[in-house]
């Protein structure tokens, strides 16, 4: 890679500081943001699902609908949710078929984004319906009804099998990527029972060859199958709309539109998580500056095309001359009825406020790219409300004309999805490798920044290694060439070895102990299972200082376990 290009690992990292680094979040303790967030998002979502529950027990009569207004605030955050999900396919399929390498640190939080935002997309729906207990009633399932059949004719029928569609592929990809992870956190785990749970995880990955070679095609396949959902999970969400007859939704120009939009938004809240998650989980050398910029520079161009679609809709309604254009949600009316706030709301947060990033200052800062992905996803729910509120708000009789208010529970739901979402996230970044360090690995030697000092250093033929002198591999051989005080102690308690009636045992078989390691422990004096198989903490912490070296192998691989 160009030594113009700025490194995407930063620090002196090697290949086993990778593995240190994404497996501490897992294996440690959280830090006290973590915990910060999580009761925060705890609490929101307690308070969701009370409202949930008061909604199915009362009826969606405590919402803020009316005779009018059938769609808004839950038909709103459903597909807001949808949006968002749409940049974890986009960056795991997408631009693994372009191959780009910056990729690597974000598509794994990217896809587990999508699987938890399409979760709580599908609760809307499901309340919605009244009676979510007869949620599979949208299924075309045989039943007990006699003619009773789904209308395929409905585009919201097709939203049922897009959205089911997206979230299988996505589902398969994200796990898909995660095998070499939980087979790296399976080797390294202590406890017998998180070994077997991520064995379980890992469906036998073993890291061979073959291994690899499935790895990647079925990765290719699955990218292949992904990316037309990118196009056309939201194309179909905007034919609940489009497919209608009503004023400012009746438009062609919709399936492109929104999956432009889903795109930003889905960016712009990709930017917050990251935000959060490299502060909680301490991997700010792994997502970078480079990372920040890349995506916004995706921002500016789908929130270009999202300005474009907004400008041609706003002058579509005014040259038609039509009144009833005049009360679309993009139109002059709009932007100085009684839903004025709500339509200004929106040009801010989506159209102004992103133009920032122009600056490149601005563009690679952390701070204000949080501030303004937070902002985008702000502009991007009003736009969604806007569609749906503004135009049903005005009907072609002024008797029906009717405005919308959001109820307690309508808000309490909303803000409960957003917790939901949180803690599903939160807890994913405690039990799951948040980046792919099999990938990361991967990019290392051409984009850490190590290396890429050694070759601006060196030149492009320098070697990525160092020389290793006859010296260097020397194995100690005797008991005179460790700490004698220290190895005393511990053989004081793992017992000392009686060449005359005792047999050595084959160390080997122990994982993790090859020859040359065996040779070590036999010149400390150890020889056999029973003496490993004493050993408890304080003797791995002690082995490790006479040792020198390999630390934490001992404990992390279990040898008194498997002695």
């Amino acid at each position: 890679e160009a030594s113009i290009r700025q490194p995407l690992v930063l620090g002196d990292k090697s290949y086993h500081d990778i593995t240190e680094d994404i497996a501490k979040p897992i294996e440690g303790a959280a830090n006290k943001n973590w915990y910060i967030a999580f009761y925060i998002s705890l609490a929101a979502m307690l308070w969701g699902f009370g409202c949930i529950f008061y909604t199915v027990g009362t009826g969606i009569g405590v919402w803020g609908l009316n005779k009018n207004i059938g769609w808004a605030w839950d038909i709103t955050n459903f597909v807001w949710w949808v949006g968002i999900g749409h940049a974890g396919t986009l960056i795991s399929a997408v631009l693994l078929l372009f191959r780009q390498k910056w990729r690597m640190a974000i598509n794994r939080s990217a896809e587990a984004m999508t699987i938890f935002a399409v979760f709580q997309a599908g609760l809307f729906p499901i309340i919605h319906m009244g009676r979510p207990w007869n949620a599979y009633w949208v299924l075309p399932l045989p039943n007990q009804f006699g003619s009773l059949w789904v209308n395929f004719n409905s585009p919201l029928l097709w939203d049922v099998f897009a959205i089911s569609t997206y979230l299988s592929v996505s589902l398969v990809f994200w796990w898909t990527g995660l095998l070499p992870d939980f087979a790296m956190i399976r080797d390294r785990a202590v406890k017998p029972f998180q070994k077997k749970i991520y064995a379980l995880l890992s469906f036998g990955w073993s890291g061979r060859a073959k291994d690899w070679q499935r790895f990647e095609e079925v990765s290719l396949v699955l990218a292949g199958l992904a990316t037309p959902l990118v196009l056309s999970v939201h194309t179909i969400v905007s034919m609940d709309f489009a497919t209608s007859i009503n004023p400012g939704w009746h438009s062609t120009i919709f399936p492109p539109y929104f999956v432009a939009g889903a795109i930003f938004s889905g960016f712009a809240m990709v930017q917050t998580l990251l935000g959060i998650m490299r502060k909680v989980t301490n991997l700010e050398d792994y997502i970078t500056r480079m990372h920040v910029e890349y995506m916004n520079m995706v921002i500016i161009l789908t929130g270009g095309i999202v300005a474009v679609a907004y400008a041609t809709e706003f002058f579509i309604a005014w040259y038609t001359g039509s009144p009833y254009e005049n009360y679309t949600y993009l139109s002059v009316g709009a932007a100085t009825g009684p839903y004025a706030w709500a339509f200004w709301s929106l040009i801010t947060f989506n159209i102004l406020i992103p133009q920032l990033l122009w600056i490149k200052k601005f563009r690679r800062s952390f701070i204000i790219t949080f501030i303004i992905s937070i902002a985008i996803n702000i502009g991007m729910w009003f736009e969604r409300f806007d569609i749906i509120a503004i135009v049903l708000s005005k009907g072609h009789l002024p008797s029906t004309w009717w405005r919308f208010e959001p109820t307690f529970v309508d808000v309490g739901i909303f803000i409960g999805t957003i917790g939901f979402f949180f803690v599903l996230f939160l807890l994913y970044a405690r039990t799951f490798p948040v980046i792919a360090q099999a990938e990361v690995k991967s990019i290392l030697k051409s984009s850490g920044s190590k290396f890429k000092s050694l070759r601006e250093k060196h030149g492009d033929d320098v070697k990525h290694y160092d020389v290793v002198t006859p010296a260097a591999t020397s194995v100690k051989s005797s008991k005179s060439d460790y700490d004698q005080g220290k190895l005393n102690t511990l053989l004081a308690t793992l017992g000392t070895f009686d060449a005359g009636t005792q047999t050595p045992d084959d160390l080997k078989k122990i994982t993790g102990v090859g020859p040359v390691l065996e040779k070590k422990l036999n010149a400390m004096g150890l020889f056999t299972f029973q003496q490993i198989g004493k050993m408890t903490n304080p003797e791995y912490d002690l082995f490790d200082e006479i040792l020198g070296e390999l630390p934490g192998k001992a404990k992390r691989d279990d040898w008194a376990g498997q002695a």
